[in-house]
């Protein structure tokens, strides 16, 4: 059963859930809980939507496009984390092949052409995160920053400096 309670703290987290669809671009807006939030259950939320894939069909164009999967016996269409999963792994088990790549000071003839294919590949899934990533990896680390969940030394991803000094205030050994 919930309670009158719980309905106002799901009311409030589904108000914090449109700021991050509104424009994932204004982080702080993003990050802004709302009034009267409790901020363990904000901070879980915030993170459960940092988790979820926010590209749909209708704001991002090349979800209408098919990619269909090699990684199954016959290729077939794969929702965008596993078909992002699928390729990376086998871009990599095919980087490492003894079969086609049995030096890494030459190449044979006929693995030439591999990596060329690979590319095409992970260009694919980059194309299509990067707008997203972009955004998610500064909402990210401003989050993280904000609510002391990790210190500055941990965070190894290239980042503005002056965010990372905006978005803190102190840090955590966690």
């Amino acid at each position: 059963m919930v309670t009158a309670e719980g309905m106002a703290a799901l009311r409030q987290n589904r108000q914090g859930t449109k700021n991050i669809r509104a424009d994932y671009s204004n982080i702080d807006k993003i990050l802004e809980a709302p009034k009267g939030q409790d901020e363990c259950v904000w901070k879980y939320e915030h993170l459960r939507q940092l988790c979820l894939d926010e590209c749909h069909p209708d704001t991002c164009t090349q979800m209408t496009w098919i990619f269909l999967c090699a990684a199954h016996k016959t290729p077939k269409e794969c929702p965008a984390v596993d078909y992002t999963r699928h390729t990376l792994n086998g871009a990599a088990c095919l980087l490492k092949s003894n079969k086609y790549f049995s030096s890494r000071v030459s190449i044979k003839e006929s693995s030439v052409v591999k990596p060329k294919s690979v590319c095409r590949e992970i260009y694919r899934i980059f194309s299509r995160l990067f707008p997203i990533i972009t955004f998610l990896c500064h909402q990210f680390i401003k989050y993280v920053m904000k609510y002391n969940l990790m210190s500055k030394d941990n965070l190894t991803v290239p980042i503005l400096e002056e965010e990372v000094q905006n978005s803190s205030s102190g840090e955590s050994e966690t």
